[in-house]
């Protein structure tokens, strides 16, 4: 189509799709994996997909280790919530010191910390001194280096893209961490059944290797950081204060809170959902895990091909919506093949609705306060987590599984209904 044909269609077109960019090419290869074009996003892809794969393995073959050695679903709550605890502890803090040193820098030693904690259970398991408390200490400490680790990556992309692929870039790291969570869990399923957990904690130890390699390979430009002349806790009140003062960024990220708190105790549920519900194993535990990490990998791998197009505030809706319906659906299921099936849609709701969360936030954070900003959106979505695990594991062993993922859905689709007619204009964010 000419531009002048173009011009004299304009009112059937759409004045405004035209301007907003809307006829870009949105699946073209360089339009999904633009971000890729830079060497050190290269490097960082690269490193995390390794080290994503081992981390997904020891989630996977611990959760399933504490349920064989206690098969009580509490404890698989008391796991989330000792390796969530310190996001409320620490995270807040975890991005003022983004904000104050090297990124890069901070993010290496987050690394070697997770590998050091990997290495000590992999031992305690190869040695036959696992004991569940042992599980429920490393699940803290993995949680505080984690508290810090988590908005030092989110705020760590604009260091390694430009600014106009900052969107095409979060959708990437969404796509890397779903390729994990697909292949994860089905490794580990195999290598526990094959090998038992400790070669999963043994696998996942060595992965750090490939990060820590990348993030040292990498030519970092010299980034501003946040002057000292205040207080820790006068700079972390000008980032709530932001968050307070902009209504779709404290929609976002409140309903973050709600996801994280309602939305999310399925996961913690699935090692007792894939022998109880559904009479399976720890094959079935990792077939379970990987279902949901292959529709979330659709999902972002999907956001990265439509990172062209400008309609975030409706997808923000969609997956929204889809989540919580779907999720009932499956609650209901006692089919595995079905039961999979269903998850690939769960996984595919969940991640267009974190993944557009992320980038709803990032487009709207000045760079100076990206550090704080991002502690806050992790502060929510992980320090309710831990909260939404116990409650999960409580409600489970007291009415039922099934019953604590209904009640999660209806909550999470009220939610979703309550935002879409209170703040209309989220859903016509571009």
């Amino acid at each position: 189509m000419t531009k002048t044909t173009l011009q004299k269609h304009l009112p059937t077109l759409g004045l405004a799709a035209v301007r907003r960019g809307w006829f870009k090419a949105p699946f073209s290869a360089g339009g999904t994996f633009a971000a890729l074009k830079f060497r050190n996003y290269r490097l960082w892809f690269l490193g995390q997909m390794v080290s994503l794969v081992g981390t997904w393995m020891q989630t996977t073959a611990q959760g399933y280790l504490i349920f064989e050695l206690t098969h009580s679903p509490t404890y698989l709550g008391y796991v989330g919530f000792a390796a969530g605890l310190p996001t409320w502890l620490f995270t807040l803090y975890g991005g003022l010191v983004a904000d104050r040193m090297s990124r890069r820098n901070l993010l290496l030693i987050t690394q070697v910390a997770m590998m050091t904690l990997a290495v000590i259970l992999a031992m305690l398991t190869f040695t036959a001194m696992i004991q569940p408390w042992h599980i429920i200490i490393l699940a803290f400490l993995l949680g505080v280096a984690n508290a810090f680790d988590a908005p030092t990556r989110q705020a760590f992309v604009l260091e390694m893209v430009d600014r106009e692929h900052l969107t095409n870039a979060i959708a990437l790291n969404s796509t890397m961490f779903n390729i994990a969570t697909a292949v994860g869990p089905a490794v580990a399923g195999a290598t526990y059944a094959l090998f038992g957990p400790a070669w999963c904690f043994t696998i996942n130890a060595i992965s750090f290797i490939a990060v820590i390699v990348a993030l040292l390979l990498m030519q970092i430009k010299r980034m501003p950081l946040q002057a000292r002349n205040r207080s820790a806790l006068a700079d972390i009140k000008v980032g709530f204060h932001f968050v307070a003062s902009h209504r779709v960024v404290r929609t976002v990220i409140a309903n973050l809170g709600v996801l994280s708190l309602f939305g999310l105790g399925f996961i913690t549920l699935m090692p007792a959902w894939a022998v109880k519900i559904l009479g399976g194993d720890a094959t079935t535990n990792g077939l379970l895990q990987s279902a949901r990490g292959i529709g979330a990998f659709i999902g972002a791998f999907m956001l990265a091909s439509l990172s062209g197009l400008q309609i975030r505030g409706k997808l923000f809706t969609s997956g929204s919506i889809v989540f919580p319906i779907l999720l009932l659906v499956f609650s209901a299921v006692r089919w595995l093949p079905l039961s999979l099936v269903f998850l690939v849609g769960v996984g595919w709701g969940f991640m267009v609705m974190i993944n557009v969360s992320n980038m709803l936030v990032q487009t709207q954070v000045p760079d100076a306060m990206r550090g704080r900003i991002m502690s806050i959106y992790t502060l929510t979505f992980f320090g309710f987590m831990p909260v939404g695990s116990l409650l999960a594991g409580t409600v489970a062993a007291r009415i039922g599984e099934p019953t604590a993922v209904v009640l999660g859905s209806v909550f999470l689709l009220v939610t979703a209904i309550v935002i879409r007619l209170r703040v209309p204009e989220l859903h016509t964010m571009v």
